[in-house]
């Protein structure tokens, strides 16, 4: 399964330079990977204070390929893959059309709310998804 979630650019986003300031992609990210697990059906409040666990990254290899600009709307396309039980990647890229902005290969784990790691919820367990 991949998603796809709509960022538009705002002042806020950009640098002095008047393109969207670096750190800002992994934002965008953020949210393609929130969406993602949403339209999974897996709450992450729930996830938190019913069966007390989360998901934290812990790694992220980024390429900034070209700049995104004030009011661009971009898209924020999102796959994944559970890596092993208690590792899930997730390949995403931020896009202006056709042309790749910005692309990265995040790793997270799915942790108790102590930092010990658990297993991925059955439903993202077993190889690609």
């Amino acid at each position: 399964m991949s998603h796809e979630t709509l960022v538009r650019v705002y002042y806020e986003d950009t640098d002095m330079g008047g393109i969207v300031y670096y750190a800002n992609y992994l934002k965008y990210i953020e949210r393609g990977r929130s969406e993602l697990v949403e339209a999974l059906g897996m709450n992450q409040i729930e996830m938190r204070d019913v069966a007390g666990i989360v998901f934290v990254v812990t790694r992220v290899v980024a390429d900034y390929l070209a700049p995104a600009r004030l009011d661009d709307r971009l898209v924020v396309h999102t796959a994944h893959r559970a890596q092993s039980a208690v590792r899930w990647v997730f390949d995403q890229e931020v896009r202006r059309g056709a042309q790749v902005l910005f692309r990265a290969e995040v790793t997270a784990v799915c942790m108790t709310l102590d930092g010990r790691p658990v297993r991925l919820p059955a439903a993202l367990r077993g190889g690609p998804l």
